[in-house]
């Protein structure tokens, strides 16, 4: 008799004979049921397909599961490449730590985040007076200077000195000129008004036009000066006065080392000195920042009151 259909094994044989022994008979009943209990109890119940493959060849073929579906809670950076990589959502995730290190691109608007009340990309509109510059001195305490194309800074934008040494382009009637903050203009001065020496005035229009209307900016000239610094007259080690002359960009801060290794932001003071009322870090390591962010450490520089030290150094044009 032929095999059943999805069978795998033959069907018990009829008997022939009415001659065979019942010890034959009996031992191919037993072999019958052994391979029908086998065959009840195989995975795939018998059926006459393939069977499938080994679950341990499957595992060994297939790929890691965490390689494929990577964790949440996972801090691997490849597991966060491929998450990354694979969401098409346009909602920016939160960076990490090891991605906001790398600034992001801004805008000139966004520029000179250490900025005051003059920032970098803006335009403000104000009006131009003139005045008298005399030897050039002014409450930026920069001292005598031949230079004629300077300008005195409205008190609100003077900002307790920290306009001292920007270089602002003035706009008017289609004509333009760069001049550097030296002094401060108290009131009557206005916000937003700038009041020239003598001498820039009249490239913008007739000194008998007494007062004019204004654009300006802050720029970030090309020179080829570097830093220097000043300590002021009674600086010692104990109680010292810090200034920064013939910096490209407007400072942010003026710091010192310590004894510890760790940095002390100074107060600057009107008159444009950074102080150091204990003397900490006088004589010692000094660090610049500018508006932008950049910094500039200057070190061996000794306490010489009144003596201008060159630096070396130089903030980036913007």
């Amino acid at each position: 008799m032929p095999s059943a259909p999805h069978r795998r094994h033959r069907a018990r044989p009829e008997r022939r004979t009415a001659r065979a022994s019942v010890v034959s008979v009996t031992a191919l009943a037993a072999v019958a049921l052994v391979v029908s209990l086998v065959v009840a109890f195989r995975p795939d119940g018998g059926s006459g397909e393939p069977a499938a493959a080994p679950a341990a060849s499957a595992k060994a073929s297939a790929s890691p599961s965490v390689s494929a579906e990577p964790s949440s809670a996972s801090p691997s950076p490849t597991a966060g490449k491929k998450k990354e990589s694979a969401s098409p959502k346009p909602t920016p995730s939160v960076p990490s730590p090891s991605t906001s290190a790398r600034p992001a691109p801004r805008t000139p608007a966004a520029t000179g985040s250490l900025a005051g009340r003059i920032r970098p990309g803006a335009t403000y509109r104000g009006v131009a007076t003139s005045y008298d510059i005399g030897d050039g001195d002014g409450a930026c305490s920069f001292g005598p200077s031949s230079d004629v194309m300077t300008a005195a800074m409205n008190t609100a934008d003077y900002e307790t000195s920290k306009a001292c040494g920007a270089y602002v382009q003035v706009r008017a009637g289609g004509k333009s000129i760069t001049v550097q903050i030296t002094n401060e203009c108290p009131a009557p001065c206005v916000a937003g008004q700038l009041d020239l020496s003598r001498q820039a005035f009249a490239k913008l229009a007739p000194l008998s036009a007494g007062r004019i209307t204004v654009d300006w900016s802050l720029l970030s000239p090309a020179t080829s000066d570097t830093v220097s610094i000043r300590y002021k007259t009674g600086s010692s080690r104990y109680w010292c006065g810090i200034q920064a002359l013939g910096h490209r960009n407007p400072l942010a801060r003026l710091e010192v080392r310590t004894g510890d290794g760790s940095w002390l932001s100074l107060p600057r003071a009107e008159y444009n000195y950074f102080l150091s009322e204990q003397g900490t870090g006088c004589g010692g390591t000094i660090r610049l920042t500018d508006i932008y962010g950049e910094r500039l450490t200057v070190e061996g520089l000794a306490v010489r009151a009144e003596a201008v030290q060159g630096t070396g150094v130089q903030f980036a044009r913007r």
